[in-house]
């Protein structure tokens, strides 16, 4: 067995060998049960649904889906969902896919308690759809989710997420 790299090597919730999931193309894919919040759980455990991997929605059902997952209070489905989108999007509206996602998982890990990872994430989210060449959607104001993900980046390094209650942990997508 090749040596483990610092934090990445087998552990109890990693796999290596020859017994790590795979999809058809040999990619690795993790078939665990996930939560609610996208946490991998043990083989026998019942998880909660996620989308599929092979999701197909054109971009305003994308946003729609997205954003009714992140009323939900499931942001890490929203992120699937949004970087289906991504991976099929035109060269012009990538950057704004892909912002849209980095935004949903800052999200999730504001969810998961990870304050740090939230900051950055819903930083980084708002950087990628100000840099993006095209909306996603024709006529997207994505100034507004920007805006709104930067807001919340700056509310959570003010006050922390122990004070921000779960409903507040969100972004509106479309309007």
């Amino acid at each position: 067995m090749a040596a483990a790299v610092a934090g990445r090597g087998p552990g109890p919730d990693r796999e290596s060998g020859p017994g790590r999931d795979r999809d058809d193309a040999g990619r690795p894919r993790n078939a665990r049960p996930r939560d609610g919040l996208g946490r991998p759980l043990g083989r026998d455990a019942v998880g909660q649904p996620t989308m599929p991997p092979d999701i197909s929605v054109t971009g305003d059902q994308a946003l729609a889906l997205a954003q009714r997952l992140i009323d939900a209070g499931r942001p890490f489905h929203a992120h699937e969902v949004l970087e289906a989108a991504w991976k099929s999007a035109g060269p012009g509206q990538r950057d704004s896919w892909k912002g849209l996602a980095q935004i949903a998982v800052g999200l999730t890990h504001a969810r998961r308690g990870n304050q740090h990872g939230a900051v950055a994430l819903l930083r980084r989210g708002a950087a990628a759809i100000a840099a993006s060449a095209e909306p996603p959607v024709t006529g997207l104001d994505t100034g507004a989710p920007a805006a709104e993900a930067v807001g919340l980046a700056d509310r959570i390094e003010r006050d922390g997420l122990a004070v921000i209650p779960p409903t507040d942990l969100r972004v509106r997508l479309v309007r």
